[in-house]
């Protein structure tokens, strides 16, 4: 059974999932404000620039006829100390006369770790840390990843048949996954601030990699970014034609590690690679990969195409988590980084 403070750390956490794929270069972060055990004030990070979750937070518990003295806030995130597009989240926190501060995870950037716990425990307010620190990194791991590598966490997305093919027969659909897995994806790009392909993909499928529907409400549509080694590309393909065609990036002749830090340079946390198979394998061997997603349909006596073109690439899968998405297998898991490739 959770005890309470895990309990509002739970709720702060949903909050701040609402703010993935919005926030970059920023992390989501959600707070809550509790008082005498009830929770009086919600609060998430919208994007960058604005209001921090702990401020968001704080003013919704004043705005609806609360008082946030000697209350208890929950935020997914280590306040932040220092002066930036807003104002510190410590001095908020000071100024709300709140006296408690139940922490997730400690800030990863290397300037700032530690220090906003160090300024409120210096001005009496009790402060409490690793509370789901789990669960709370998991929420930060995008923004993690480039703070402390300058490389955004890597999202490979594939789907394959039973005998491991990514075609099917000849006449039958292009799809290998099932319209409830391709809506899955959907809530992946969602997350995600930049989609990479490589040339192939994209001369062969010419996707338009966008979000759809009800997915684009009140969201960026993500960098687009072709990785190809020869610049002679389709002029009349939907990523150069549509209207979403300035948020297309040719990356030419260099290495996917440098296309990754490029993509960071842009302030993005996280990419979605969904690439053919060749592309993949690179991306798993050169250990640039942090989550392989596989949608695995219930077919037999695909086409001619493997999901890995290449011999000899061994990488463990780990922390899997297995799901049904309609009729079709969605297998989430780290690969390990290939022992060839370790320094």
């Amino acid at each position: 059974m959770p005890n309470e403070d895990e309990t509002f750390m739970q709720l702060a956490l949903d909050e701040g999932a609402r703010g993935l794929g919005l926030t970059s270069p920023n992390p989501a972060v959600g707070a809550v404000v509790v008082q005498d055990g009830e929770v009086i004030g919600r609060g998430w990070h919208r994007k960058a620039g604005g209001a921090h979750a702990e401020v968001e937070a704080i003013r919704d518990a004043v705005e609806n006829g609360h008082s946030t003295d000697k209350a208890t806030i929950y935020v997914t995130l280590e306040p932040c100390s220092t002066e930036g597009k807003t104002p510190p989240c410590v001095r908020a926190i000071l100024e709300a006369g709140i006296s408690r501060v139940v922490v997730g995870a400690t800030d990863p950037h290397p300037a700032h770790v530690g220090a906003g716990f160090d300024e409120l425990r210096n001005a009496g307010v009790e402060v409490a840390t690793g509370v789901l620190e789990e669960e709370a990194m998991h929420l930060l791991r995008f923004f993690a990843k480039r703070i402390t590598t300058g490389l955004p966490y890597l999202i490979a997305k594939t789907a394959a048949t039973l005998d491991g093919r990514t075609t099917l027969g000849q006449g039958q659909s292009q799809w290998i996954s099932s319209p409830q897995s391709r809506e899955d994806v959907q809530l992946w790009r969602q997350q995600c601030d930049a989609i990479l392909v490589g040339g192939e993909t994209f001369r062969v499928d010419n996707p338009f990699l966008t979000l759809r529907g009800e997915f684009d409400d009140g969201r960026p549509q993500p960098l687009r970014v072709v990785f190809t080694s020869d610049d002679d590309l389709p002029e009349g393909h939907n990523l150069f034609t549509d209207e979403h065609a300035e948020r297309t990036r040719i990356h030419c002749n260099i290495s996917l590690s440098e296309s990754l830090k490029q993509i960071a340079e842009e302030g993005a946390n996280s990419v979605l690679l969904e690439s053919g198979g060749r592309l993949l394998a690179h991306a798993i061997e050169e250990g640039l990969v942090d989550e392989l997603i596989l949608y695995l349909a219930p077919r037999i006596g695909g086409g001619t195409t493997r999901l890995l073109p290449v011999d000899g690439l061994l990488s463990e899968i780990t922390d899997m988590q297995v799901d049904q998405i309609g009729p079709d297998l969605r297998i989430i898991g780290k690969p390990k980084r290939p022992a060839s490739s370790q320094s």
